[in-house]
C-alpha cells in the first residue's frame, strides 16, 4: 500500500492507495504550528476507510509547507552568513533590479541575517583556484566570532566555491567541531552553481529554515515510528522524494513541496487519460497553482524565487496566486472589490465553516450561489452555515452597495479573473495557445471554476479527477525518490570537447546515483541536462537527454555514458535558441555553462480504477450562474465509469465538487476521471 499525505493552509490530505489500485482518501482540517497531529490525524482516517494496518505500508510520502510557512511568517532561524572578506553584504545587494518598475521606493525582502551577522573570511578563491589561501589559524579565529553571535544556524558562501569547495570545508568542518548543535548549510553542497548572489541568498535560506523543518521532522518521524508506520519521505520542490534526514538538512529543496505532489498527480491522470497537453490548476483553501504538462512533460527551472528571494535549485516550474476557496473579499479605498491574498485560513476558516470566521470568502459565495450543496459533509466534521455566510458576504454587500446575490457573483468573477491571469502567464505569455490545451482543475476548490475558466480561454476539453479533492497527496503517493547534482564547468571552444565533456557527464552521473543509493535500484532514470548560451549571452537554454544508467555506474576509465557529442550539442541548443528567439546565432561560439544529472528510483507500483460498486445518489439544486436561477442535476458520491454528465449539474464528490455548466457534457473514464467537452 501507498501512502501520500499533503498539508495544505486550510485541510491536510491524505490518500492511501491499496493493491488492487483503489484509492481511499481523508481529508482533515489542518492544524498551524502543530502538523505533526492533522497529519497522523489524516493517516488513522485514510488507513481506516482503506481498512490497513500500518505496517502494510510500503511507502509514505510527505508533502509539508513547514518551511514555506516558517518563512512567509518570519519564523526563521537566527542565522550567521559567511562570505569571501569584501562580499558579507553580497545578500543585500543582490541584483539591481526593482520589484516593481514604476515604484521607485519598493524594496526587495530584507536578507534573513542582519549586518551583525554577517561575517568575512580572510581568503580570496578564483574560477582556476586560490589566490588567497585560507589560513587555519584565521579560519579559527572567524569561527570564534560566528560563535559569539549564538547564532541557530550558519549559512557559508565564498566566491567560486562551486569549482573550488576546498575553503568552505575547512570552515565546515571547524564550525561543526566548534558548534555541534548550529545547523550548517555550505554553498557548494546545496548549489554547485555559478552566480554568486542566486548561490548565496539560496545557502542562507536554507540555512534559516532548516532548524524549523528540522524539529516538525523529528517529531513527526518519532510519532510515526510509535505507530508502527514506515519512515516518511518528503517530497522536493523538483518532484521527487528525498529522506526527511536529508529534508531536514537542506529545508531550501522542499519550498514547493506541496505544489509539486499536485503536479505530480496531474501528470499521472493525464497520461491515463491520453492528453499530452493540459493546463492544470489546483485551488485549495488559500492559493491557486498553475502548471502547464507540454507534451507529456512539465518544466523544470533552476531559477525562480519564493517570497521575492532568489532559489537557484531544481523546482517545477508552478506560478501560484493567492486565490483560494478561503481567500478573503474586500473593499479597497478605491472602492472595488479585491479578493486575496489574505486567507482565512484553517483557523477559523471561512465564516460558513461556523468556526467563528467573520470575513467574506470564495466558499462562502459560492455557498450563497447554490454551488456547494449546504447538507455536503466537511472535513473533521464541519457543516456549512448559510446564515454566517450571508452575514459575512452582506457586510461587505452593504460597504459596496450591492445586493447580496451580486456581490457573491462578483467574489467568485474576480477570484476567476486572478486565476486566468495566472493561466494566461503560463500559457499565452510562453507562446502556448491554451485552446490547444485540455484544463485540468484540482483541489478542493478547483472544479467549481473549472466551467468558466475555460470559457475565458477558448478552452473546449476539461479533464476532472475523481480524487481533484486530495490530488497533491495522490501525486505524492505516486511519486519516485530523486536526486539532483549540477557543476558550473564553463566549457567553450578547444575545450568543449567529447573526452572532457564525457568526464564531466559520467562524474556527475556517478554522483547522482552515488546520491540516490539503494533507492534507485535497477530501475534508476537518469537525465542530463545541459545549459548552453552562446558567448556574451547573459542566460542560458537547455538541452536534455536521457542517459542509461548502467554506464554511469561504470568504473572510471570503464564505459562512457553514451551522450550527446559536442556538435550534436551545439545542433540541439541553435535549434532551441531558433524556437525561442526566431533566430540563431551561427557566427558566435556556443558555451556549455552548467551540466545538471537528476536521478530517478523506483516509484510504487499503482494502477488506479475508478467506482464499480453502486450508484450515486440524483437530486437537482438551484444554482445562480450567469445572473440568472437555474435548476441544475446533483449528484452525490462516486461516479461510475461510463455515467454520462451534462450541464446544468453539480458533482459533489467526497473532497470537492464539480460544477458542469450549460454547453458542457461528458463521462466518466475507466479511471474515474470526468472529461468533459464544450457542446456547438
Amino acid at each position: 500500500m501507498l501512502l501520500g499525505v499533503d498539508v495544505g493552509g486550510t485541510f491536510t490530505d491524505a490518500v492511501c492507495i491499496a493493491r488492487d489500485g483503489a484509492v481511499h482518501s481523508a481529508k482533515v482540517p489542518s492544524t498551524p504550528r502543530e502538523e505533526a497531529r492533522g497529519v497522523l490525524g489524516a493517516i488513522e482516517q485514510v488507513l481506516a476507510r482503506a481498512g490497513g494496518e500500518p505496517e502494510e505500508l510500503e511507502r509514505f510520502s510527505h508533502g509539508t509547507t513547514v518551511a514555506t510557512n516558517a518563512l512567509l511568517e518570519g519564523r526563521t532561524a537566527r542565522t550567521a552568513f559567511v562570505a569571501s572578506e569584501g562580499f558579507t553584504d553580497l545578500i543585500e545587494l543582490g541584483r539591481q533590479a526593482r520589484p516593481e518598475l514604476y515604484r521607485l521606493c519598493r524594496a526587495g525582502p530584507a536578507p534573513l541575517t542582519p549586518p551583525q551577522r554577517r561575517f568575512g573570511a580572510r581568503e580570496r578563491m578564483s574560477p582556476q583556484g586560490p589566490l588567497r589561501a585560507l589560513e587555519e589559524h584565521a579560519a579559527r579565529a572567524l569561527v570564534a566570532r560566528v560563535a559569539a553571535a549564538e547564532p541557530q544556524a550558519v549559512a557559508v558562501a565564498l566566491l567560486h566555491s562551486y569549482a573550488h569547495p576546498a575553503h568552505e570545508r575547512l570552515l565546515g568542518a571547524l564550525l561543526a567541531e566548534h558548534l555541534p548543535q548550529v545547523h550548517l548549510s555550505l554553498s557548494h553542497e546545496l548549489v554547485g552553481t555559478f552566480r554568486e548572489y542566486e548561490r548565496a541568498a539560496s545557502t542562507e535560506l536554507d540555512a534559516a529554515l532548516s532548524p524549523a523543518l528540522a524539529g516538525y521532522l523529528r517529531e513527526l518521524r518519532t510519532a510515526a515510528a510509535a505507530r508502527g508506520l514506515v519512515e516518511p519521505q518528503v517530497m522536493q520542490s523538483s518532484g521527487g522524494l528525498i529522506s526527511a534526514g536529508e529534508a531536514a538538512r537542506h529545508a531550501a529543496l522542499t519550498v514547493l513541496s506541496g505544489p509539486a505532489g499536485g503536479v505530480g498527480g496531474a501528470l499521472l491522470v493525464s497520461e491515463l487519460a491520453g492528453e499530452r497537453d493540459v493546463l492544470c490548476f489546483d485551488m485549495g483553501g488559500t492559493s491557486c497553482d498553475v502548471c502547464l504538462i507540454d507534451s507529456g512533460r512539465v518544466t523544470e527551472t533552476a531559477a525562480r524565487s519564493v517570497a521575492g528571494r532568489p532559489l537557484a535549485l531544481p523546482a517545477l516550474d508552478i506560478h501560484t496566486v493567492g486565490a483560494g476557496g478561503g481567500s478573503v473579499a474586500w473593499r479597497d479605498a478605491g472602492g472595488a472589490l479585491r479578493v486575496g491574498p489574505r486567507s482565512a485560513g484553517a483557523q477559523p476558516g471561512p465564516a460558513c465553516y461556523g468556526r467563528g470566521g467573520e470575513q467574506p470568502t470564495v466558499t462562502d459565495a459560492n455557498l450563497l450561489l447554490g454551488r456547494l450543496p449546504l447538507d455536503a459533509p466537511l472535513a473533521g466534521g464541519l457543516r456549512l452555515d448559510l446564515r454566517a455566510a450571508e452575514a459575512a458576504v452582506g457586510r461587505l454587500a452593504a460597504a459596496l452597495e450591492l445586493d447580496l446575490l451580486r456581490c457573491a457573483e462578483g467574489i467568485v468573477r474576480v477570484a476567476e479573473a486572478e486565476m486566468v491571469r495566472a493561466l494566461r502567464v503560463m500559457s499565452v505569455e510562453r507562446g502556448i495557445d491554451p485552446r490547444g490545451c485540455a484544463l485540468m482543475p484540482f483541489g478542493g476548490a478547483g472544479p467549481l471554476h473549472a466551467a468558466a475558466l475555460a470559457r475565458e480561454l477558448g478552452m473546449r476539453t476539461i479533464l476532472c479527477p475523481r480524487a481533484s479533492g486530495v490530488l497533491s497527496a495522490l501525486g505524492l503517493a505516486a511519486a519516485a525518490p530523486r536526486r539532483d547534482v549540477a557543476r558550473t564547468v564553463m566549457l567553450a571552444g578547444a575545450a568543449l570537447e567529447p573526452a572532457q565533456l564525457e568526464r564531466e557527464r559520467r562524474a556527475l552521473i556517478e554522483h547522482a546515483l552515488g546520491e540516490l543509493g539503494e533507492a534507485g535500484g535497477e530501475a534508476a532514470r537518469v537525465r542530463v541536462r545541459h545549459e548552453l548560451r552562446y558567448r556574451g549571452q547573459s542566460f542560458e537554454l537547455p538541452v536534455e537527454e536521457e542517459v542509461d544508467p548502467a554506464h554511469g555506474r561504470a568504473a572510471r576509465g570503464g564505459l562512457a555514458s553514451g551522450g550527446l557529442t559536442p556538435n550534436q550539442l551545439t545542433r540541439a541548443f541553435a535549434e532551441a535558441h531558433e524556437a525561442r528567439y526566431g533566430f540563431g546565432g551561427e557566427r558566435a561560439g556556443v558555451e556549455l555553462v552548467t551540466m545538471r544529472v537528476s536521478a530517478w528510483g523506483q516509484a510504487g507500483t499503482m494502477r488506479l480504477r475508478g467506482h464499480t460498486a453502486g450508484s450515486p445518489s440524483r437530486g437537482a439544486q438551484e444554482v445562480i450562474l450567469d445572473g440568472e436561477r437555474r435548476r441544475a442535476a446533483l449528484w452525490r458520491g462516486e461516479l461510475q465509469a461510463g455515467t454520462t454528465v451534462r450541464g446544468p449539474a453539480l458533482c459533489a464528490f467526497p473532497e470537492s465538487t464539480l460544477l458542469v455548466a450549460p454547453g458542457w457534457t461528458g463521462e466518466v473514464n475507466a479511471q474515474g476521471t470526468v472529461r468533459l467537452e464544450a457542446v456547438g
